[in-house]
């Protein structure tokens, strides 16, 4: 279904992603305020200087937007704006990064902003409950609200969003990642050849020093355990006189050879006499018998080992020498190489590896300058046909947006500008070499001619206020199925149009949140825009304990009917007949495109 040039599709569901709350306090003329903002498109009217542009103020404190203290309301120590949006995982999968480098808690479908402004002028910025800073929301509003009508906001205006615009309107973003990976590949063959050709000087010195690291951990010739082996021996070597009394002591006690003293093993055997005989007589001992005769067995055992051992013992300086010289080389080596033994030898692995990188340098080198201009002419090719198909989208964009800002009544030429720069260590691209990155050579730019004769102008140059926002209107209604700023505000939209004009942009409007569903939130003085809203918020002033401050309404029925006639501005009661109309041509223009779509 087309209406007013825009071809519409119906959607059943409510989006996924808007801002569904704004909370106000104490700013400017509003002492408290809270605006639930629901799906698809919401009209804001209201007489002049009621307060609507104090909303959007509040919101473009949201984004970052500057703050200072004539913002606090008179008598209060302070302003606060809190917003709340719900995230679909397109969008948590864009913030998520944010959020995660600051530390703040990820709730996967709500964000919550709060902003204060301080009686000094200062503010206070938190996300989700954590304290951030001014640029973290600026990064986050980029993601979920386009303001139109108030320059800091338009995404549309930053060159840097064209040329994804552009693709994704082409639908070559598949064929941009695929680019964009083998630029990827050609950036790391890159750094490794940065690497390999440093200072000569450089590469010398650490080759000298990994080959007398390699060397010195080689000539030690270590062995996993080999220095608790060490220091075991350090210690018997240098206990040889003790070790040998202790010995000699514990033998003579079990194995006495002096007639008149009995040894240990002597005195045993009586006892294992005894019992024996005890047992012959009584044979619940013999269990008790035969424990001493192991005991006898066992201590035989123990004297013949303690004998051998003192017997193998000798005092040797030359080889205590020998260990205390060893362990003093794997003291040094651990000193400069790791804390143990099995750490040294894998540092030793370690230098070795990067010195056999170092001394095939050479080969690799050409390996990779080989490798490195395949990819260059890889990518050329690649990118000089991504371009091809970016210049023929664009044709049809130009044609699309031009069509768009006609149904506005404005006679514009829009085009989207190519540029390219020489590199001449660039990709290759015919007889040229060009500059490029993971999105190819190619630097594109929305301009726009809104005066016939007048040359093409980047957008940001071109004009201002209400004309800016019908331009903006005129680009997200062409590009609604590809723009994922989920939340868009127009202001001053309907400046210098007339009814007719009006009814066109409430179309247009309202298409957006049929098309791609958008959000859409505007301000307006025209009823035939107005009209179109799904809902429709009134502001307006009035006195409260003796203060002027803002007070905000959603209108139904004839709520709705008496705000639109008083918009209308003619007698009352046909007023409220032309209302009435607005409404119902409304209604059907909605009803025939959803039944059409």
């Amino acid at each position: 279904m087309q209406v007013a040039g825009q071809t519409l599709r119906a959607t059943s569901h409510q989006p996924l992603f808007m801002l569904t709350e704004l909370y106000i306090r104490n700013f400017a003329i509003i002492d408290e305020l809270r605006l639930p903002i629901t799906p698809g498109f919401n009209v804001l009217t209201g007489e002049t200087g009621a307060g609507k542009s104090i909303i959007l103020d509040g919101i473009m404190l949201i984004l970052g937007g500057r703050a200072d203290r004539s913002m606090i309301r008179a008598e209060t120590k302070g302003a606060s704006i809190e917003a709340t949006f719900r995230l679909d995982e397109r969008l948590q999968t864009l913030i998520r990064p944010i959020l995660e480098t600051e530390e703040i808690d990820d709730n996967a479908e709500e964000l919550v902003i709060v902003r204060e402004v301080k009686a000094n002028g200062g503010t206070v910025s938190r996300v989700n409950g954590s304290r951030v800073s001014t640029k973290i929301l600026q990064e986050l509003g980029e993601n979920l609200i386009d303001i139109h009508g108030q320059g800091s906001h338009l995404s549309l205006l930053r060159p840097k969003s064209h040329l994804p615009l552009l693709d994704r309107y082409a639908n070559l973003v598949r064929e941009r990642e695929a680019l964009g990976q083998e630029v990827a590949d050609l950036r790391l063959l890159q750094k490794e050849l940065a690497s390999l050709q440093q200072d000569e000087r450089a590469i010398a010195q650490r080759i000298d020093m990994l080959t007398f690291q390699v060397k010195e951990i080689d000539a030690a010739a270590l062995r996993p355990g080999e220095e608790e082996e060490l220091k075991g021996e350090r210690k018997r070597l240098g206990n040889v006189e003790s070790l040998m009394r202790y010995s000699a002591e514990a033998a003579a006690i079990m194995l006495n050879e002096d007639d008149e003293i009995p040894s240990a093993i002597d005195l045993l055997n009586q006892v294992e006499r005894a019992l024996t005989g005890l047992a012959r007589l009584d044979d619940s001992q013999n269990e008790l018998a035969a424990r001493v005769t192991a005991l006898v067995e066992e201590l035989d055992d123990i004297a013949r080992e303690v004998s051998d051992y003192g017997d193998s013992l000798e005092f040797d300086p030359e080889r205590l020498a020998e260990a205390e010289e060893r362990i003093e080389l794997i003291n040094n080596l651990k000193r400069k190489y790791g804390e143990t033994i099995d750490e040294i030898l894998l540092y030793r692995d370690e230098q070795a590896a990067e010195l056999n990188k170092f001394e095939r340098s050479g080969e690799r080198t050409e390996e990779l300058k080989i490798e490195i201009e395949k990819y260059l002419r890889k990518i050329g090719k690649l990118a000089a046909a991504l371009s091809e198909k970016r210049k023929v989208a664009a044709k049809k964009l130009a044609s699309t947006i031009e069509q768009e800002l006609g149904d506005l009544r404005m006679t514009a030429q829009f085009e989207v500008e190519f540029q390219t720069v020489a590199d001449p260590t660039g990709i290759y691209v015919g007889d040229k070499r060009l500059a490029f990155d993971q999105s190819g050579f190619d630097r594109a730019e929305f301009l726009l001619s809104t005066n016939p004769g007048e040359p093409l102008k980047p957008m940001a140059k071109v004009a201002s206020g209400g004309e800016t926002a019908r331009i903006m209107l005129a680009l997200k209604t062409a590009l609604a199925a590809v723009d994922d700023t989920p939340t868009l505000i127009f202001d001053e939209i309907d400046q210098g149009i007339g009814g007719r004009i009006g009814e066109t942009v409430g179309q247009k409007l309202w298409g957006l949140t049929a098309v791609a569903d958008h959000q859409v939130i505007v301000v307006t003085h025209l009823p035939q825009l107005a009209g179109y809203g799904d809902r429709h918020f009134h502001v307006r002033k009035d006195i409260h304990n003796g203060r002027t401050r803002t007070a905000i309404a959603q209108l139904e029925s004839t709520d709705r009917i008496n705000e639109l006639a008083a918009m209308i501005g003619t007698d009352i009661k046909h007023a409220r007949g032309g209302a009435a109309a607005i409404l119902d041509k409304a209604a059907a223009t909605k009803l025939r495109v959803r039944g059409t779509a």
